[in-house]
């Protein structure tokens, strides 16, 4: 199959291309940050003995993680950020492999 058709993409918001940043960039930008703050804090999340001070930075983890999502829909929606359909014939093979790894983790 094609690259393209693979591609799962809206049609692209034109922006400004000149050396200073654009809604994209700025949008771009923050998106990243965002994913470092929620990996960040999700490493420190496991690391809190404190639980007062474990469920505050919970919530800020929550809506660090929702504005993440928030920005990747928008750059989604933009066109600004494409993903790859995952062919069917791949996605039943990595169900079938991670479907045998049930087997290897005690029943709760």
């Amino acid at each position: 199959m094609n690259q393209n058709q693979n591609k799962i993409q809206n049609p692209e918001t034109q922006v400004p291309k000149t050396p200073q940043m654009n809604d994209r960039d700025f949008i771009n930008d923050i998106l990243a940050t965002e994913k470092y703050m929620t990996t960040s804090y999700c490493t420190a999340l496991h690391e809190f003995s404190h639980d007062a001070l474990y469920r505050d930075i919970l919530g800020i983890f929550n809506e660090t993680e929702n504005t993440q999502r928030e920005l990747y829909n928008l750059m989604f929606k933009k066109g600004w950020y494409g993903i790859e359909a995952a062919e069917q014939q791949k996605l039943q093979q990595s169900y079938q492999q991670f479907s045998g790894y049930k087997s290897q983790f005690p029943v709760h």
